[in-house]
């Protein structure tokens, strides 16, 4: 999780990574501050932290790009650190005798394919599903026909 910080920051989300490792305490352990900060700038290419993004809520978005940020670092870590070790896609079988992985990539759409190989970052596509639908806002104004 990322704390909101309003006043200052001009409706931007700045990452607090204490609320982020104590959300994330697995993560955290394998994360560094620093790491953790790189992860939030390259969850904030994914989802905008600017008070024109389409996540106007600043709690929203910190929690959203705390999703991202644990997605990210499980996909970067080594799997001994709690990653994934550069599997792509989610693990469809599993051998343990002779280590067997296969992994499923191309089963949904492209776009959510990415977010579906960890638990967080399913858990970020589904909390952002009505961002992605079309939304029809009228012009409040009535407009007359220039004919009369």
């Amino acid at each position: 999780m990322a704390a909101a910080m309003p006043d200052d920051t001009g409706g931007m989300v700045v990452f607090d990574y204490t609320a982020w490792a104590t959300r994330y305490p697995v993560l955290a352990q394998a994360v560094a501050q620093d790491q953790a900060q790189a992860f939030f700038d390259q969850a904030c290419l994914y989802l905008a932290n600017t008070p024109a993004g389409p996540v106007r809520d600043l709690a929203r978005r910190g929690m959203l790009l705390g999703l991202l940020v644990a997605h990210i670092a499980t996909l970067e870590l080594p799997q001994a650190q709690g990653g994934q070790a550069g599997l792509v896609g989610r693990v469809a079988s599993a051998t343990q005798g002779s280590v067997t992985v296969s992994t499923a990539y191309a089963t949904l759409a492209e776009r959510a394919a990415w977010f579906a190989q960890t638990a967080y970052g399913a858990a970020f596509w589904a909390a952002t599903r009505g961002l992605r639908q079309a939304r029809y806002v009228p012009d409040a104004r009535r407009r007359m026909p220039p004919w009369g």
